[in-house]
């Protein structure tokens, strides 16, 4: 039993002694696996980054779109207040409610 002990000691204090030697090699290795971890993943690391450039081109892209789409409200809401126009008036009673001379085809696309 005693030889065992003074073998496990051994061995322990084997170990601690490597450990006591490479420390900073130990703790080096700590620090750039932890800068590694945090450059990659996390709330500002890389592939976080891609995600947010990702979804920013995505905001532009619906961005321009909205703002089209606004634009020909706009258009369609001045030809209705501003002025009469007869011809923007004659065409949507053609779309709403069918509307045609009588010696014309409708004919509906969608």
């Amino acid at each position: 039993m005693a030889i065992l002990q003074k073998w496990l000691k051994s061995k322990r204090m084997r170990f601690v002694q490597i450990i006591n030697q490479k420390k900073f090699t130990l703790i080096i290795v700590f620090l750039f696996l932890y800068v590694l971890f945090n450059f990659l993943d996390g709330e500002r690391g890389l592939i976080s980054y891609y995600e947010k450039q990702k979804n920013k081109e995505q905001l532009i892209e619906e961005n321009k779109t909205l703002s089209i789409e606004l634009a020909l409200v706009e258009k369609k809401n001045m030809l209705l207040t501003d002025k009469i126009d007869l011809d923007y008036l004659e065409i949507l009673y053609r779309q709403k409610f069918m509307f045609g001379k009588s010696n014309e085809y409708i004919y509906k696309s969608n």
